[in-house]
């Protein structure tokens, strides 16, 4: 491959192949460069036991691909991550995208030249240049290790879900110590206590988390999809989220006690992310987010036997406000008698030592220290990469105290520059395939809107970055989200900036608006 291309793409996950496909029907040179040794990104990393997709299978898929479509067949109502990289594999193999692909090639800086290039360099030393880059690196690639004294000194097994084997790693008979209790924790804790001889969860906060009641795939769900999907896929897009399902417009503050209960009662059968969406304001009163949390704290002391863990493992703070987890006999698992649960907030982790954990004046030996305390969100990808644009101003400086963008999708003085799924955009609050689908269509109808006029050179304005990046604000204020610290904020990471990150007004919004932007001729950029 060329030292240099028109476009250089960083990350081969779903953004990275597709981008790879667009410009390559429009005729353009690109090539991709990536960390690992294969395609995937989140799914190629994410290997931990149970891991698995909380869109159901159907929806979290390619749309462009009309054909793959209506050829593949998912097993799962939930596609566990093995699947979805056969899946992601299945597609750069159908594509042949891997010709421009550079593995094992992580990115130290890019460089905006005065050529009028981006200049890319690899950890090894590696270079690659074009006139366009775009950062496909996803919103959650970079795995967030906790600042615990000792963490280090551990003899025993460390590992990271975000990180993990690419082996099957055994846990019978061994003493597992698992580090927080987020997503990647609910998914693979059953898994590994079902294994391990005794486990012991740390958990600082507690997640609201809904039923799956994943299975095999309903092939009469799965025709019906198939018979429908470009309409299902249209309509889809009209939700907030991004996901087809049933959306109600009531409200849960004003709903009789049995008429919500009997609602939520539903939706907890059947399982999945559109648990609250049968009410229009649980994510913006306090009194109907109550109620939907006191319903899932009532499950949650229904299944777990011990009052005490039970208490403890009811969240305090409002539902929704992080991301719902999805899981299969999490709240189960803590009946067995092999697992056993902390509280850092009452009682601390002291340190980990060579061979264990010390909390609250005791020590206890482990085998195996599990960190599931997730990402580095939305902005961590982008700020380890050594970003410099015009006159070498830095992107990891320019957000030292926090990101802003211009629609998620690129800042005032780095030309050239694109983000798919960035800071200022729905991202983490929709289904992300058509996500990225959108995002990457944007971009690519924007290269090509250049090409036509000539033009060499764009950059969002800094009054147009502004003005969006408030809206985003402003967005986020009006709700609930805001009032929670998560990872949405960057509150899950030491000294990372409070800033909310995503697009709160909707995926339908957020695309009418970038629409209205290319029609006025990509309106609040500048070109050259």
């Amino acid at each position: 491959m060329s030292d240099r291309v028109d476009v250089v793409v960083v990350g081969a996950g779903f953004a990275g192949m597709y981008l790879l496909y667009r410009l390559r029907q429009m005729g353009l040179s690109a090539a991709a460069v990536e960390a690992g040794d294969g395609v995937g990104g989140t799914w190629y990393w994410n290997r931990y036991p149970g891991a698995r997709c909380d869109i159901e299978s159907l929806q979290y898929s390619y749309q462009f691909d009309t054909e793959l479509q209506q050829e593949w067949s998912w097993s799962e109502r939930f596609s566990g991550q093995p699947e979805i990289l056969t899946y992601a594999n299945h597609v750069a193999d159908r594509h042949d995208l891997r010709r421009d692909i550079r593995f094992n090639w992580r990115v130290k800086q890019a460089v905006y030249g005065s050529d009028g290039d981006w200049h890319l360099t690899a950890e090894d030393g590696r270079t690659i240049h074009g006139r366009y880059c775009v950062m496909a690196t996803g919103c959650l690639s970079v795995p967030h290790w906790p600042k615990i004294n000792g963490l280090e000194d551990f003899a025993g097994e460390t590992l990271h879900t975000a990180l993990w084997p690419h082996h099957k790693v055994d846990f019978s008979g061994l003493r597992v110590a698992v580090i927080g209790t987020g997503s990647s924790a609910v998914q693979s804790l059953p898994h590994i206590a079902s294994e391990a001889a005794q486990v012991t969860v740390f958990q600082r906060t507690a997640n609201y988390s809904i039923p799956a009641h994943n299975g095999p795939m309903d092939k009469a769900r799965e025709q019906q999809f198939k018979a429908d999907y470009d309409n299902i896929r249209a309509a889809a897009k009209q939700t907030p989220p991004g996901i087809m399902a049933e959306y109600g417009s009531d409200s849960l503050a004003e709903a009789a006690v049995d008429d919500y209960t009997q609602s939520l009662e539903k939706r907890w059968q059947d399982g999945g992310l559109t648990f609250l969406a049968d009410y229009n304001d649980v994510l913006l009163n306090p009194e109907a987010n109550a109620r939907a949390a006191d319903f899932v704290r009532n499950k949650i002391r229904a299944v777990v036997k011990d009052p005490a863990t039970a208490e403890l493992l009811c969240p305090k703070n409002i539902i929704g406000g992080k991301r719902l987890c999805l899981d299969s006999q999490y709240f189960e698992t803590y009946n067995r008698e092999n697992v056993a649960l902390v509280d850092l907030r009452a009682t601390p982790i002291d340190a980990v030592t060579e061979n264990g954990v010390s909390w609250a004046g005791q020590h206890t030996a482990f085998d195996v220290v599990v960190v599931a305390t997730g990402f580095d969100a939305m902005t961590g990808a982008l700020r380890n990469i050594d970003i410099r644009g015009t006159a070498d101003d830095s992107l990891r400086d320019r957000w030292a105290d926090g990101p802003s963008s211009y629609l998620g999708l690129a800042m005032a003085d780095f030309p050239n520059l694109f983000t798919v799924t960035g800071p200022g955009s729905p991202s983490v609050f929709t289904n992300m395939l058509p996500t990225i689908e959108q995002h990457v269509e944007w971009i690519t109808d924007c290269i090509g809107f250049m090409n036509e006029r000539n033009y060499s050179r764009i950059e969002a304005s800094a009054s147009a970055e502004k003005e969006w990046w408030d809206h985003v604000q402003e967005v986020a204020a009006i709700g609930l989200k805001a009032s929670t610290d998560s990872w949405y904020m960057g509150a899950n990471v030491a000294g990372k900036a409070r800033v909310f990150m995503p697009y709160f007004g909707g995926f339908p919004e957020y695309c009418r608006r970038c629409e209205e932007v290319a029609a006025a001729d990509y309106a609040g950029f500048k070109f050259a």
